[in-house]
């Protein structure tokens, strides 16, 4: 029941890791209500946010099911809530032998204008806005709110929340450097190469300065390379000792992030130098700023990085095994000998991304070798 401009509810509260969390109940009209959608953007190159565009049809798909009568809706919405939210623990005695987990009590939320709400959906967006929709609005709907000030604390909630099921793989990239919970296994493993790759984006003297196209990205950015594709051949460069990026990687140490942006900037900016044709134009265009070129030449990068660490002037070396490379490449015209594919014919698959990086890499082994 709405008093003044508050919300007043009954509710559980508990704690985790330091942090209040409560559990109540809400009519879905009251959700949106309470709550902000806090959706992914770019202020000033500072990220906002952490939540993906909406999706309509799941939305109305979900109000249709609510319309259609009775229903059981048992899922927990997450809310992130401003340490504006007062609790009351209820007076009285309490029952004997009771679980003493939760302290029950009253809930107060202030109600503010769209946007500067004291809550943020982390979990549940669609449903909330199917339950706004929705002709019975006073369905109750279980909510799960925590307390936090801190915008890193919700992302890092959402991220881990949302790991099992089909969010875009580049709104988690974009995300995770800016958290710094233990993540699971593999999302750890994406971690740094997204952050390396936000500073390939960001950075002036970057060859990839303001040229990647990231989840947060505006219709009026012009970003043409893809932050997956350069993320994803990081991800693999780092797996091994033996890779560019790997050999700075140091289980337990820490990890030389210095020595491995020094060796994107040197390798990118040679390929970006070699091929100036080909750079900075839009992949129907350039197959180069393709994400097929991105991961073949991304997958280049170690044989040639390696072989370049053991000679006096790596700048020089690594530029000229791309100058003996590049007659042989067709990023804009022609047609890969060797291949016979036309250079507009290469595609985002798993099997021309393969073939492609394998042709190059067996090119410049003999080529280095002059038995090409």
């Amino acid at each position: 029941m709405t008093v003044g401009e508050y919300l007043k509810i009954r509710a559980v509260r508990a704690e985790q890791g330091g942090t209040g969390v409560f559990a109540f109940f809400l009519q879905g009209s009251d959700i949106t209500r309470i709550a902000d959608i806090s959706r992914i953007r770019r202020e000033e190159q500072e990220l906002k946010g952490f939540q993906r565009g909406v999706i309509r049809e799941h939305v109305k798909q979900i109000t249709a099911f609510l319309d259609s009568g009775p229903v059981l809706f048992p899922n927990a919405i997450i809310l992130a809530m401003s340490p504006e939210v007062e609790f009351a623990s209820a007076r009285g005695r309490a029952p004997g032998n009771i679980c003493e987990v939760g302290d029950a009590g009253t809930l107060t939320i202030p109600i503010y204008p769209e946007g500067r709400r004291a809550a943020w959906i982390v979990d549940g967006q669609q449903r909330s806005l199917a339950l706004a929709e929705a002709r019975d609005r006073s369905i109750a709907v279980p909510v799960i709110g925590f307390v936090s000030a801190h915008l890193a604390t919700q992302r890092e909630q959402f991220i881990l929340v949302n790991k099992a099921k089909p969010l875009p793989t580049r709104l988690i990239n974009e995300l995770l450097p800016e958290v710094s919970v233990l993540l699971p296994r593999d999302l750890a493993a994406r971690q740094l190469p997204s952050a390396l790759c936000e500073a390939l984006n960001t950075d002036p003297s970057s060859p990839f300065y303001g040229l990647i196209r990231r989840e947060s990205d505006g219709k009026d950015k012009v970003g043409i390379v893809t932050d997956n594709s350069l993320i994803e051949t990081m991800r693999m460069s780092l797996k091994t000792p033996a890779g560019a990026l790997g050999q700075f990687k140091h289980n337990g140490r820490g990890n030389d992030t210095e020595a491995m942006y020094e060796a994107l900037l040197l390798y990118w900016s040679a390929v970006r130098d070699t091929f100036p044709d080909a750079w900075g134009k839009p992949p129907v265009e350039s197959r180069l700023m393709h994400s097929a070129g991105i991961r073949a030449m991304g997958a280049l990068m170690d044989p040639i990085m390696l072989r370049a660490d053991g000679v006096s002037d790596r700048v020089a070396a690594v530029r000229a095994t791309l100058k003996r490379l590049a007659p042989h490449c067709a990023w804009t015209s022609g047609s890969w000998k060797g291949l016979g594919i036309d250079w507009n014919d290469i595609q985002s698959t798993s099997q021309h991304i393969s073939k492609l990086s394998d042709h190059l890499m067996h090119l410049e082994r003999d080529l280095a070798r002059g038995v090409a």
